[in-house]
C-alpha cells in the first residue's frame, strides 16, 4: 500500500472539505435581522504502513488510513438597523437555537410595537 498515496487522499479530502463556509455560515434573515453563524472546525488523522517479512513465512505490507472531526457553533453575528454585534454561543446546537428564536422574539416584538405606535 502507498503511504504516500493514502496522505495525498486524506489532504485532499481535509481541504475540500474546509473552506470559508465551513466557518462562516450562510446568511439566514428573520425580520429585519440577518444573522451569520461562526462555527469552530476541529479534526485529525492519521496515516501509516509498512511491511515485513518472516524468515519461515510471506511477506507482507500494509496500510490504513483514518481521521475524525466536528464542528461547533460558537458565535452569531447579528446585523439589523441597530447596527452589528457578535453574540456568543455557550453549549452547542442548543444555544444557537435559543439565540435564533431570542432574535426572531424581539423582532417581532419590535415590529408589532411600532405597528402599534402607527
Amino acid at each position: 500500500m502507498d503511504v504516500e498515496k493514502l496522505f495525498g487522499t486524506a489532504v485532499n479530502e481535509i481541504e475540500r472539505m474546509l473552506n470559508t463556509k465551513t466557518v462562516v455560515g450562510d446568511p439566514i434573515t428573520i425580520e429585519d435581522n440577518t444573522l451569520i453563524p461562526l462555527i469552530s472546525v476541529g479534526f485529525g488523522f492519521g496515516v501509516g504502513g509498512g511491511e515485513g517479512t518472516d524468515a519461515g513465512k510471506c511477506a507482507g505490507v500494509g496500510g490504513g488510513t483514518g481521521g475524525g472531526g466536528g464542528v461547533k457553533p460558537v458565535a452569531l453575528i447579528v446585523i439589523n438597523k441597530d447596527g452589528v454585534r457578535v453574540e456568543p454561543i455557550k453549549g452547542g446546537t442548543a444555544s444557537v437555537l435559543e439565540k435564533v428564536a431570542e432574535i426572531a422574539g424581539k423582532a417581532v416584538a419590535e415590529k408589532s410595537a411600532s405597528k402599534k405606535a402607527d
